[in-house]
């Protein structure tokens, strides 16, 4: 066998330069930003879906998981999957509603606060991390940009869309 073979190029193909344009950009920093987000998170027990579940009972105590779910865009059942998970670390709690006992009204549990305090310190020093390289205008700036895009998308503020793509939890 020789091991001087060059790899065969495909005809009409160019190599051509690495992608540079903005869209690529923003997903190789995006996955590159998940996944150290989730790196950091994953120390405190959580993953990142579960960190944004936390975030979101905290803002409203008290809403329903089917509320949660429509805020999330995914079917009810999936919530119940997210928060039997958060329950069973101890970081909501389900209490009957006293409007229509059946349904749950959801509740962040003292040690849900405090990992939420923790959550908050974690994610300071990730985005510090990641914009590093930019001072402060620059970081508002860019802040202020992304936000525009995200508006203009559609997405809705403060909801990853990434939870309609969640896989199943295996019990």
């Amino acid at each position: 066998m020789n091991s001087d073979r060059q790899p065969v190029e495909e005809p009409g193909v160019a190599a051509g330069p690495p992608p540079r344009g903005g869209a690529f950009l923003l997903a190789q920093l995006g996955a590159h930003a998940a996944g150290r987000f989730g790196e950091r998170v994953g120390k405190l027990g959580l993953a990142p879906p579960d960190v944004g579940l936390l975030r979101m009972i905290a803002m409203e105590p008290g809403r329903s998981q089917r509320a949660l779910a429509a805020d999330l865009g995914v079917v009810p059942s999936r919530v119940v999957a997210l928060i039997d998970n958060l329950e069973k670390k101890g970081f909501v709690e389900r209490r009957r509603s006293a409007e229509d006992r059946r349904h749950h009204e959801l509740y962040v549990s003292e040690d849900g606060r405090r990992v939420l305090g923790r959550v908050r310190e974690v994610a300071a020093l990730h985005e510090d991390d990641l914009f590093a390289a930019l001072d402060e205008e620059d970081r508002d700036r860019l802040t202020a940009l992304l936000g525009r895009i995200a508006e203009q998308q559609g997405l809705t503020p403060g909801v990853h869309p990434g939870y309609r793509h969640l896989p199943k939890r295996q019990g």
